[in-house]
């Protein structure tokens, strides 16, 4: 469905087309391949996950709507591994990520740029600290000197995956 919105879009449009991927489809890899090949220009990863909170009184959702979408700290390892994985996909396309959720210092926007995103964006905690983006910015400033970096692209992708170790389920 991303990808035929995204396709009518570009037949009317030549402005850069930026899709938001939602971590609630089967393959998100896959879900980005096609909308890259659909014509996206870049793309954000991921969309808050869905949720459900429930009155253990009342027995009923707490959300008008009984579910609601799960955003903040709590969602950022699987943003980070959805960010890691579309990132095999665009980087053969030179598609830029937006990496997003959860994103709450210096360290958890090194973590996206590492898994494979280009910029990153911060919503939820920004709510807690108006100031936030400016600490980040000092954040990732400060760890590009340490590490000699000249610019963020140096870092996107350098996420080196343990290859010695087998899981058991």
């Amino acid at each position: 469905m991303a990808a035929r919105v995204v396709e009518a879009c570009r037949a009317n449009t030549g402005k850069t087309l930026i899709v938001k991927l939602s971590p609630n489809q089967t393959d998100i890899a896959e879900g980005a391949r096609r909308v890259i090949d659909a014509g996206a220009d870049a793309l954000s990863a991921i969309n808050t996950l869905m949720g459900m909170q429930i009155d253990v009184h009342s027995r009923k959702p707490t959300l008008g709507n009984n579910q609601g979408g799960l955003s903040g700290p709590a969602i950022k390892p699987v943003a980070l591994l959805k960010v890691h994985q579309v990132y095999q996909v665009a980087k053969q396309h030179g598609v830029p990520i937006i990496g997003l959720g959860g994103i709450a210092s210096a360290e958890d926007a090194i973590e996206f740029f590492l898994a494979g995103a280009s910029m990153v964006a911060i919503g939820t905690a920004i709510a807690k600290d108006p100031l936030l983006v400016k600490k980040v910015n000092k954040g990732i400033a400060d760890y590009m000197v340490r590490h000699g970096y000249k610019s963020v692209s140096e870092m996107t992708g350098l996420l080196e995956l343990n290859t010695d170790t087998v899981l058991c389920g």
